[in-house]
């Protein structure tokens, strides 16, 4: 049986930082791994111990929650992100979907939906604090007309294009977790949010899907 979703909580305030662990801690299906003060600090954690998810501020001195969002997406890094923000703006809403961040919650809200988030994200959903979910709706009217003609690796993150590649390989997904140091939840994870994009189902499917488009990945 898989054990708990290992989390890494990045936050300048450390009471607030504190706040954050003992509610999240209260659910025995996650442990607090690490915390970080800074975004320099928090991409390092990620790096190093990899993760299931992070929660990342999105004002951090050094570097910000969307900048380590950036470097985690770029790098191909298999952790879940989930943004902690201020801001009700399309702008950065629409960038932190951009790079691949699955729950996005207002920090005025966070007290009531953090425990919801994470057991949404963990679970291979999105989750957008309710007050601004019309955001949501707006970028998929605006994305939606293009999704048809998009090549798979415009359709998928980096990290999950990895796990594709691997998957081409006919790893199974303890093979894959043991390679990229992951757990299997978080390789199994990245396998269901590639097929709900794709529009597949099954393992085969996804196997020759994987297969077909090897050398575009």
């Amino acid at each position: 049986m898989e054990g708990p979703t290992r989390i890494v909580i990045a936050d300048d305030h450390p009471i607030f930082r504190e706040g954050l662990a003992r509610t999240i801690e209260r659910n025995k299906a996650f442990v607090i791994v690490g915390q970080a003060g800074d975004g320099t600090a928090a991409l390092g954690l990620i790096r190093d111990i990899h993760p299931d998810l992070a929660i990342l501020d999105v004002s951090m001195p050094g570097m910000d929650g969307l900048e380590v969002a950036r470097r985690v997406h770029d790098e191909a890094l298999p952790t879940e992100l989930v943004i902690l923000t201020m801001y009700k703006d399309s702008k950065y809403f629409n960038t932190a979907l951009d790079l691949g961040v699955r729950g996005y919650i207002l920090k005025d809200s966070v007290a009531t939906e953090l425990l919801a988030c994470l057991e949404a994200v963990t679970s291979s959903q999105y989750y957008v604090s309710p007050i601004v979910s019309h955001l949501l709706v707006e970028r998929d009217g605006k994305t939606r007309p293009h999704s048809g003609s998009s090549s798979i690796r415009d359709r998928i993150t980096p990290a999950e294009c990895t796990i594709l590649r691997l998957v081409a390989e006919n790893m199974t997904s303890k093979e894959i977790a043991e390679r990229l140091f992951v757990s299997v939840r978080t390789v199994e994870n990245h396998r269901t949010h590639i097929c709900q994009k794709l529009g597949i189902k099954g393992h085969n499917k996804l196997l020759q899907i994987a297969l077909e488009n090897k050398s575009a990945l």
